[in-house]
């Protein structure tokens, strides 16, 4: 097949929406299909490993904020007329547009896709998703064309189908597994004779929930000194969060700034416990699974997103969010109990299986032909 992954979000900046299409992409490829992205990127070359998947892009982006992070999106006039002309002249026998009510690249791609059209929603929001509020009227009175809807989870379906109601399917994000599981070098910082806390995230983003995790630690520093924090993440700490580190004198947190995707497995692998205090707005669990590839114990905020890949007691611990006293009792149960560590490290081997990219790809694949067969002959041209 001819595949377009058409993606809103600018390839010159990483993100996970960004990474699960070069690898889906890269999958699908590998398969023997023919794959095109079709993305906006800033630079000359993106920041997203596509491998050998063409990618052609569609000039720069703007930052706009959404969810409680910044998304960098096309919303230029021009590179949609030059879409939706790629779209035609090119007619590809899928094209796959990722979060495809975003503007203005991806809805218009949305439009005018003459090709069997397939939408995958990762967007998921506890309150009102004011882009999709926008956008309501003008989805629910056909304005897009979509042959096939995907979620990349439950949350993400249920979000999705509270402005443009119709059928789903969920299908989750996909992990290289064996990544993550391959034993590799230690990192330095993390010491063999102390016990390693790791947070991974945007540091300057509230909704990652930093400020809970060094709350927690605070309240356990002073009864486990060998006890330390590890953050993997870029961006500068927001203002809560300096606050708790200068009132509660945390000047041993190790923050190691952005960690390249080679690096990040040694991180998870070598951690004995990994935190994940995010307050919300998460459709799915990458860190979760990516966590639970590693074989590296969970204690994380009993939030939708994170609650649709885990379960409390099975791969990790589960505990309120914003709470930093559950998450501080959370990881002194597994400080205390080693024998607990390891069963929820074996819970998380098992249940990361599903998430491997050639069940996922199944999936997908599966998903395009079901479609592909719903869908009407067209009539035959007349050749005389």
């Amino acid at each position: 097949m001819r595949i377009a992954q058409v993606s809103p979000y600018d390839f010159a900046h990483p993100g996970g929406v960004q990474r699960h299409i070069a690898s889906l992409s890269r999958e699908l490829q590998n398969r023997g299909h023919e794959v095109t992205i079709l993305a906006p990127c800033t630079r000359d070359e993106p920041a997203v490993d596509v491998g050998d998947v063409e990618l052609r892009t569609f000039g720069r982006s703007v930052p706009v904020p959404t969810a409680g992070s910044i998304a960098r999106i096309s919303v230029s006039v021009w590179h949609e007329w030059r879409l939706k002309s790629t779209l035609e002249n090119e007619q590809f026998d899928i094209v796959h547009i990722h979060e495809p009510l975003m503007p203005m690249f991806a809805l218009t791609a949305s439009r005018f896709s003459p090709s069997t059209t397939i939408g995958t929603f990762h967007a998921y929001n506890e309150g009102r998703g004011r882009g999709y509020m926008l956008w309501k009227k003008v989805l629910n009175r056909g304005a897009i064309r979509l042959n096939g809807r995907i979620a990349v989870s439950e949350p993400a379906k249920q979000f999705a189908n509270r402005y443009f109601k119709g059928d789903y399917t969920v299908i989750p994000n996909g992990l290289d597994v064996d990544r993550f599981s391959t034993p590799v070098q230690k990192p330095s910082v993390l010491k063999d004779d102390a016990i390693n806390m790791l947070f991974v995230g945007r540091v300057n983003e509230p909704r990652k929930g930093l400020r809970y995790a060094l709350g927690a630690y605070s309240l356990l520093k002073w009864e486990y000194p060998n006890l330390r924090l590890i953050v993997a993440g870029g961006g500068i700490p927001d203002r809560e969060s300096y606050r708790i580190m200068g009132e509660r004198s945390l000047d041993d947190v190790v923050f190691v700034g952005p960690v390249s995707d080679g690096e990040l497995p040694g991180y998870y692998q070598n951690a004995d416990i990994f935190l994940a205090p995010n307050t919300g707005q998460e459709s799915f669990g990458f860190i979760i699974i990516e966590a639970m590839a590693s074989s590296t114990p969970i204690v994380a905020s009993d939030i939708s997103g994170f609650a649709s890949v885990m379960t409390n007691e099975k791969e990790g611990l589960m505990v309120p969010p914003k709470d930093e006293a559950a998450m501080s009792r959370a990881i002194k149960q597994l400080i205390e109990n080693p024998g607990l560590r390891a069963q929820l490290s074996i819970g998380g081997r098992i249940t990361v299986d599903q998430y491997r990219w050639d069940r996922v790809v199944d999936s997908v694949l599966s998903y395009y032909n079901q479609v592909q067969d719903r869908q009407p002959v067209p009539p035959a041209k007349y050749q005389g």
